[in-house]
């Protein structure tokens, strides 16, 4: 049996991407290939320069090209609100709506007794630190609603009683949901976050 390609490699590497399996990514390095100049050359230049430079902000844990992120060099985000998020992608989510002004605090995964993830695998610490040294007034809770986030959000929620403002994002029916389509967790969340109109 001969050793692999270059091809090869590069196949068995971009399968390892999320959503990307070994079909997928087959037709994903055939398309590189077919388009060279326009896409592949571009695109290994530009994850040379991520490899080289991308790396966690210090403070937040948000992914960027410096030691401090751009959020938490801006001034004008340093309004007292701290956003609480599971990974990265959560903050980049949460960015993309483009509503939320304040800061974030990326914990790097939920508290899992399954798994051995206790508070401190995750950034629980640091951000005890930053409520205790920031001019922190809110920390909005935006973890995922699985139970693993349900059970991060309550662990934070009590380490924080008392000392600051916490608040959970709303749960419940997504807009345009329609009720028939929805399972009784959702239905149950919406019922219990329920407000006067």
């Amino acid at each position: 049996m001969s050793a692999p390609s270059d091809l090869d490699t590069l196949i068995e590497l971009m399968a390892k991407l999320p959503g990307l399996g070994p079909r997928s990514a087959r037709r994903a390095v055939l398309h590189l290939v077919k388009k060279r100049a326009l896409v592949l050359m571009p695109l290994a230049d530009a994850m040379t320069r991520v490899a080289e430079t991308a790396r966690e902000c210090l403070n937040c844990g948000n992914i960027g090209t410096t030691d401090l992120c751009e959020i938490c060099e801006s001034a004008k985000r340093a309004n007292g609100e701290l956003c609480v998020v599971e990974d990265v992608a959560d903050l980049w989510a949460m960015e993309r709506a483009g509503v939320f002004k304040g800061r974030y605090h990326v914990l790097g995964g939920t508290l899992s007794a399954l798994d051995a993830v206790g508070p401190d695998e995750l950034r629980i610490p640091k951000l005890l630190d930053r409520v205790a040294s920031e001019e922190i007034t809110e920390v909005i809770l935006a973890l995922n609603a699985t139970v693993d986030g349900q059970t991060t959000a309550h662990y934070i929620a009590d380490q924080l009683e008392n000392r600051v403002t916490v608040t959970s994002l709303a749960q419940g029916v997504p807009i345009g949901g329609e009720l028939d389509y929805l399972d009784d967790g959702t239905i149950s969340a919406a019922l219990r976050a329920r407000k006067s109109v």
